[in-house]
């Protein structure tokens, strides 16, 4: 009996360890795509300064706006 309690405490601690390390890959996941995401549309900001109100080149600019959107 004292053995089965043994491991049924080793096995929820286990369970409990499990849990909380999927939920902090799934939070560095989603940290990663919000950096990247961020980093889109500081391209997309360049690009548009740079294109100083040219029309076509702006909307050369777009990919990186679609790209961002992409991640939400």
């Amino acid at each position: 009996m004292k053995l089965v309690k043994i491991f049924l405490v080793v096995f929820v601690a286990g369970m409990i360890l499990a849990c909380s390390s999927a939920e902090k890959k799934a939070h560095k996941s989603q940290t990663a795509v919000n950096e990247e995401r961020l980093e889109l549309i500081d391209e997309y900001k360049e690009c548009v300064e740079k294109a100083d109100k040219d029309k076509e080149k702006e909307a050369e600019c777009e990919h990186y706006l679609k790209a961002a959107e992409a991640l939400k």
